[in-house]
């Protein structure tokens, strides 16, 4: 398969409309290349230029300890991880919270602790990641309103203090997909016998699902922490923490080498895939990720706002900031069953200031 080069670098203010964009990190303004191997693939409706902008319509909920998932139920009420304390609570729109359970074995430490959340699409089973005393791992929960015991499907995840990943989605395909950080060690990234900063494609029991391209559970590797994923149709993507230079947003192709640690950013030559739009580490931390009629929303941590780009097949037009500053450190981001966004702060982790409120889940309109 092809890793065709595609790079999307944004740089320019968003003239007369008072919204911060992207400063360059290779050159001024856009460059975009050959789409690739994912020209042809179904993709949402092209958003209109410029996109409808986001706009806060209320606070759901409070004092929430670290929040760093957001699973939707159908009844529009969202299943919400704390990483801190291991909880799993139900919020609903109207702010009722209550406490669903505590997973068993969960033990934070720095960036650690319970992570994401996935929902079976049968709705009886809840799936999560967290990190215990020895390792990341992901388990698998029966759900009838509350949960059961886990059951580990996947474990012996490297496990440091940061760079967990930890971002659980199942896609358009039925199968569930997972973030792996590199633990903190670049060279595991690179190394195809470990699970370590990689995008991961599992069935509903954790094993390589059909059609991996590499007969393991590895869909994708060259990941330094990735912490969103989404699709636009069929074409996926995620959010990937740099280090130094460069955050990124990737396009994601199965069996594709995003480079790290050879690379950061754009620039990796044939032999890596190059991101889509990549950031100032200034301006980003990319966390959650979800797109919407063609528009991708992007959570920046150190950014303190919501990160608005819109789609252009397998490419991007220039992204616009939205609450920059206004709402602290924003690290999840999803789509609720009424067509609103529904967004969590992370102002009382290590690196945030708290208000008085946080941490808060918010609902964002479009």
């Amino acid at each position: 398969m092809s890793l065709t080069r595609r790079t999307m670098l944004t740089g320019m203010l968003a003239g007369g409309l008072g919204l911060a964009a992207c400063a360059p990190t290779e050159a001024a303004g856009p460059t975009v290349h050959d789409a690739g191997d994912g020209a042809g693939a179904a993709a949402s409706p092209p958003a209109t230029t410029p996109p409808a902008f986001p706009t806060l319509d209320r606070t759901i909920a409070t004092g929430l300890a670290v929040p760093w998932s957001l699973a939707f139920l159908p009844d529009g009420a969202a299943l919400v991880s704390e990483r801190e304390t291991g909880r799993i609570l139900r919020v609903d729109d109207a702010g009722a919270v209550d406490e669903v359970g505590v997973v068993p074995g969960v033990a934070p430490r720095g960036e650690g602790g319970l992570l994401g959340l996935a929902l079976a699409p049968t709705g009886d089973a809840l799936y999560a990641y967290l990190s215990s005393e020895s390792d990341n791992r992901l388990v698998r929960m029966p759900f009838d309103g509350g949960i059961g015991a886990p059951e580990v499907l996947v474990s012996g995840i490297e496990l440091a203090s940061n760079h967990q990943g930890g971002r659980l989605r199942f896609g358009p395909d039925g199968m569930l997909y997972v973030t792996v950080g590199d633990a903190a060690d670049g060279a595991l990234a690179q190394d195809p016998d470990s699970l370590a900063g990689k995008i991961l494609r599992l069935d509903l029991d954790g094993q390589a699902a059909e059609g991996n391209p590499f007969g393991t559970r590895v869909w994708s590797l060259g990941h330094r922490n990735p912490q969103g994923l989404a699709w636009d149709g069929d074409r996926m993507w995620a959010a990937e923490f740099g280090q130094d230079t460069a955050d990124e947003l990737n396009r994601i192709e199965p069996g594709g080498n995003y480079g790290w640690p050879e690379v950061e950013g754009a620039g990796g030559g044939d032999r890596f895939v190059d991101p889509v739009v990549t950031w100032p580490t200034s301006q980003c931390s990319p966390s959650g990720l979800e797109i919407d009629r063609g528009v991708a929303y992007l959570c920046a941590l150190r950014g303190q706002g919501l990160w608005v780009v819109p789609l252009a097949g397998d490419g991007a037009d220039e992204p616009r900031l939205a609450f920059g500053g206004e709402l602290g450190r924003l690290r999840c981001v999803a789509l609720a069953p009424d067509g609103a966004l529904w967004l969590t702060t992370s102002n009382r982790d290590a690196n945030g200031t708290p208000g008085a409120d946080d941490d808060r889940i918010l609902r964002v309109v479009v």
